[in-house]
């Protein structure tokens, strides 16, 4: 009966102790995949007085080499067409913000009268959901209508997304076309969208693959630290 009574409390400390290795499993695979803070208006660093830099990249999604020919290319439409161009990325937003709205709040914030405003271009990507919004000041109408500054955010941006989130691409297609209309040349319009058919992939992906090994090592885990004791129990009571 001893025998049993130690075998029991040793088997209750295997499970404490499992159970706190399961434990940090668990924690480490949450954590894992916890998501990134959500960005709101007072979380964009502001443009200093010069306008500089002329792209706020919180995402990283942008590589440093295009970052810095953004800048430059912005930096030489400022001196010559005296128009202010901002690419603002983000992961993601706070609860009840659009892309519409967080690039209104930011517009407004950073450029708040219509004389700031005038020669303003603003655009803004959430890359978790992938939305876009621009916004344009006065002056800036007079030279890049509505329709063109809408399409270049909804073509220019999302097209090269939509065939495989190519940000580099992106915002190198925005520039350019954004660059060429302000400076009185023909609008070279959107990339062409290529259409592409998908065949249905049988294999697993490696995050896929990653995921179902973790929920089977704790699974195991799980079910050896329940029927070990059990049985190592019955087979002592037997004796």
């Amino acid at each position: 009966m001893q025998s049993i009574r130690n075998c029991f409390e040793h088997w209750r400390r295997y499970i404490l102790r499992l159970g706190l290795l399961v434990g940090l499993v668990v924690a480490s695979q949450l954590g894992a995949i916890a998501p990134a803070q959500a960005t709101g208006i007072y979380d964009i660093p502001r443009p200093a007085s010069d306008g500089t830099p002329w792209i706020i990249d919180q995402a990283d999604i942008i590589s440093r080499t295009n970052e810095n020919k953004l800048n430059s290319v912005f930096q030489s439409l400022a001196d010559t067409q005296g128009v202010q161009v901002h690419f603002v990325t983000i992961y993601r937003f706070d609860y009840g913000e659009t892309a519409e709205t967080l690039t209104d709040a930011l517009f407004k914030t950073w450029f708040p009268t219509p004389e700031a405003q005038s020669h303003q271009v603003l655009l803004l990507l959430d890359t978790l959901t992938n939305d876009v919004a621009i916004r344009t000041g006065d002056a800036v109408k007079a030279v890049l209508p509505d329709a063109i500054a809408t399409s270049v955010a909804n073509e220019s941006i999302l097209i090269p997304l939509r065939e495989g989130n190519q940000y580099n691409r992106a915002f190198t297609e925005a520039a350019d076309r954004l660059v060429a209309v302000v400076s009185g040349k023909p609008d070279p319009g959107p990339p062409v969208e290529q259409e592409t058919v998908q065949a249905e992939s049988t294999f697993t992906k490696a995050e896929e693959t990653d995921t179902q090994s973790s929920a089977i090592v704790v699974i195991g885990l799980l079910v050896a630290a329940t029927v070990i004791p059990m049985v190592t129990y019955y087979i002592y009571q037997a004796r």
